[in-house]
């Protein structure tokens, strides 16, 4: 395992070093947060395939092969469609904005107000990605060293803390396009094929296994909807999200990129469907489907190839883990400590601004890393915080990107109802039931058009401003901003 070892340590030097490369690129505010809004197609595409495509995607989307067959890719399949829906139809709205958060649009869109309260929930989900994500440091670290699960998560977790704090988005773009590539050649060039002739091909693996892992809907309708529902809804309105649509150079970048990206998340769903299948003809009794990946990457891959294609693992973690944190921290800073303080719209200076943002996500990376140590149910973790952003700010969010009659009042009952409706329901149904989500969402909806409609219509001069900013006239941001030589 030498040479794998050398590999990894390679790799992860390597990421710690981005982050100081990013950290002389990073000098305002928009440079830290959103890369200067100046990503081209190929650095757009590369890094927004690699925030979506996280250890779920790669170490669970191989289990649910393992357990399912080619249905499996389904969870990943719809994580590939809300991002082809989110760039088709709504990114090169959002990029125009020129905000950092979601909760920022909702401001612009209502007239104020909304703010604080969906930045709670928005930072209450990211906070459980970014410590989903760090827990799962743990089972590759495991693997790759048999190491203790607490040193894992420490280690793990401090890495992406490092690179992410030095700086900021310039780093985390820098290190994704890296983890981008070791996915690409790791799963998809070397595994895949690697599996499938292992496994006898796919004649062997069809004489092998039932009928029903070749069924393209095996894994069940009702699954198959609730994935829609939070998983390709989830990539319409998550933080993390929008925050790599804010960093394209133009519409086209967000619009043509995101559709690149979300493509190859649809190759990559079947291929870890795939895997997964072909790891259940070899080992056909695992205790846990989740082993799957691991087992047949230490058992079937040679030396070397092996300690790349776990660097590949480590990357899809490291990817979405380091894309959460400063979602975080941006949302805990902008959205609501400094509204808490009164200062949402006072002026600092750049290196000001860059100071305190680095300063919120060393913060919010050190409470990440100290939640995972706590937590136990990963699953139950990340389904809340999917059902609570979901359930309580999808509506009010594509209600004002599609309704120009949603008022503050309906944004905030929505919010606030759909939120408590999901907590309720998954309290009396329990928390990995299908129905808080569905209730919860339909709830949220009836408030936001109830409400809207009993209130006064959002302001016409509120309007007015907001069709300007969707047009791309009347950025906030500062003209004077400086503008670097590297660019």
């Amino acid at each position: 395992m030498a040479v794998d070892y050398a590999v990894i340590v390679i790799y992860l030097a390597g990421m710690l070093a981005m982050g100081w490369w990013g950290m002389r690129r990073a000098r305002s505010k928009s440079e830290f947060l959103v890369a200067g809004r100046r990503l081209g197609p190929v650095m757009y595409s590369g890094t927004m395939a690699a925030i979506v495509l996280g250890g779920a995607s790669t170490i669970g989307g191989v289990g649910l092969g393992y357990q399912y067959g080619l249905s499996g890719a389904w969870m990943v399949f719809t994580i590939g469609l809300g991002l082809l829906a989110l760039s088709v139809f709504f990114s090169a709205r959002i990029a125009r904005l020129k905000v950092y958060t979601v909760s920022e649009m909702l401001d612009l869109r209502y007239g104020g107000r909304a703010g604080v309260i969906s930045g709670l929930v928005m930072w209450a989900y990211t906070l459980m990605l970014a410590v989903t994500s760090t827990i799962a440091y743990a089972t590759i670290f495991d693997v790759l060293f048999d190491m203790n699960r607490t040193v894992a998560i420490i280690l793990g977790g401090s890495i992406v803390v490092a690179y992410s704090t030095l700086g900021g988005m310039w780093s985390i773009t820098l290190t994704d396009m890296v983890q981008f590539v070791v996915k690409t050649i790791g799963v998809l060039l070397l595994l895949l094929p690697v599996a499938v002739v292992k496994a006898g091909g796919f004649g062997e693996m069809k004489a092998k296994l039932p009928t029903t892992y070749f069924d393209p809907l095996g894994i069940g309708g009702e699954t198959i909807f609730t994935y829609v529902l939070i998983y390709t809804f989830g990539m319409l309105i998550g933080q993390d999200i929008w925050q790599r649509v804010f960093t394209a150079r133009g519409d086209r970048t967000a619009k043509w990129g995101g559709t690149v990206a979300g493509t190859y998340c649809l190759v990559y769903a079947l291929a870890g469907a795939v895997i997964g299948t072909a790891a259940k003809v070899l080992y056909p009794k695992l205790g846990s489907p989740d082993d799957a990946f691991a087992t047949i990457v230490k058992d079937e891959l040679p030396v070397g190839v092996r300690g790349l294609v776990l660097a590949a693992a480590l990357a899809a973690v490291m990817s979405t883990s380091s894309g959460a944190l400063i979602a975080c921290a941006t949302v805990a800073n902008n959205d609501i400590w400094s509204r808490l303080r009164g200062r949402a719209g006072a002026a600092e200076r750049d290196h000001d601004e860059v100071r305190g943002n680095r300063v919120f996500i060393l913060v919010m990376g050190i409470g990440v890393i100290g939640t995972a140590l706590a937590l136990n149910d990963v699953v139950e973790a990340l389904t809340v915080a999917y059902n609570l952003l979901v359930g309580g700010l999808l509506v009010p969010i594509l209600g004002g990107l599609l309704w120009k009659r949603g008022t503050v009042q309906g944004a905030l009952a929505a919010v606030i109802v759909g939120g408590l409706a999901v907590i309720g329901l998954m309290a009396g149904y329990g928390i990995l039931a299908n129905e808080p989500v569905y209730y919860g969402l339909l709830s949220s909806l009836v408030a936001y058009v109830a409400v809207s409609l009993a209130t006064r219509p959002t302001d016409a001069t509120v309007l007015a401003n907001w069709r300007e900013r969707l047009a791309g006239r009347g950025t906030p941001e500062l003209v004077s901003e400086p503008v670097p030589a590297h660019q």
